[in-house]
């Protein structure tokens, strides 16, 4: 396997916000960009476009909230078929990465950061899409690091 090149968009769904985040194969480092508002999971479909032709990212990763025993929950279906409706509409290959505990993190780091409420006016979700876009982004370099066996 090759290492993972190029522009990537990581996506934390949710039924009423998805956090959107950038992030480079080269650094294996992401940043969190915006939230986006999600009316029972639907995204405004028009701003995920103008994102994708702003960035135009080589993939895209959403997070999938898998239960803590690594089973899948309602959500992680919700999310699958989020990352399917992804790559049906715009047609860019669409990975799922683990992201268990990433809002879990994403909440302990505005805390360290001195943000102790207010979550609604800066929510995590764009951060936690950072977490798991940087997760799956280090997981591809390991991958692409091991020795190819014969």
């Amino acid at each position: 396997m090759s290492a993972p090149s190029g522009l990537y968009l990581g996506f934390d769904y949710g039924t009423r916000q998805i956090g959107v985040a950038v992030g480079q194969a080269v650094t294996g480092q992401a940043r969190e960009l915006l939230t986006l508002k999600a009316q029972n999971g639907v995204p405004d479909w028009q701003q995920i476009q103008r994102l994708l032709d702003e960035w135009r990212p080589t993939a895209l990763v959403v997070g999938l909230p898998l239960n803590m025993d690594g089973t899948h929950s309602e959500m992680s279906e919700r999310a699958e078929r989020f990352a399917r409706r992804l790559q049906g509409r715009y047609g860019l290959p669409v990975h799922t990465h683990d992201e268990r505990l990433t809002t879990y993190a994403a909440k302990g780091e505005r805390l360290q950061g001195g943000q102790r409420d207010g979550y609604r006016e800066r929510p995590v979700d764009a951060l936690a899409a950072a977490l798991l876009l940087e997760g799956w982004l280090t997981q591809q370099l390991e991958r692409a690091a091991r020795p190819q066996s014969e």
